[in-house]
């Protein structure tokens, strides 16, 4: 979180900043305890930053309530999911809804010969 505060220097007062962190922190309990897991450093270190970002953003709009900067961020966080998820998870499930008897990615049977 310090680093993304530190992109917005200036921008917020010590007890805003306290408020911020504080907002954070909780998110991230919050994530934390309903046992995510996270496949890589890398893909916790995404979801923090959604978390700080979102958090910022808000407070750089005037929220100040700690509770509604942590609600926002989980909900963010919980769209950048669906969002990253809906493509590929769409694109399979279409896929396994025709027949591999009729799917164009797999080669046309020899000719002559009867495909069932």
């Amino acid at each position: 979180m310090h680093e993304y505060l530190n992109e917005h220097s200036g921008a917020f007062g010590p007890d805003e900043v306290r408020t911020l962190i504080a907002a954070f922190d909780k998110a991230w309990e919050s994530v934390q305890a309903r046992g995510a897991i996270f496949d890589t450093d890398a893909a916790a270190e995404i979801a923090r930053a959604v978390l700080a970002k979102h958090i910022i953003e808000a407070a750089k709009q005037g929220e100040r309530d700690q509770g509604r900067l942590r609600d926002g961020a989980l909900v963010a966080l919980a769209r950048s999911n669906l969002q990253s998820a809906k493509r590929p998870l769409r694109q399979n499930r279409d896929r396994d809804l025709v027949p591999q008897s009729r799917r164009r990615d797999r080669p046309p049977p020899p000719a002559g010969q009867i495909q069932w």
